[in-house]
């Protein structure tokens, strides 16, 4: 009985699992960013590209 309350009361799994979202999110973030810079980039460097022609 002692041993099911332990784990009832344990909240170390709940913890690891917020911090297994919250790097999920940064993950995302920054995919969403380096995706955006270079779709920026490709237009500079084929604006640059076509000028040099």
């Amino acid at each position: 009985m002692q041993t099911i309350r332990r784990f009832l009361a344990d909240e170390s799994g709940a913890t690891a699992i917020e911090y297994g979202l919250i790097a999920a999110g940064i993950a995302l973030a920054i995919i969403a960013v380096v995706n955006n810079l270079g779709v920026t980039l490709n237009k500079k460097f084929t604006s640059i590209s076509t000028s040099l022609k």
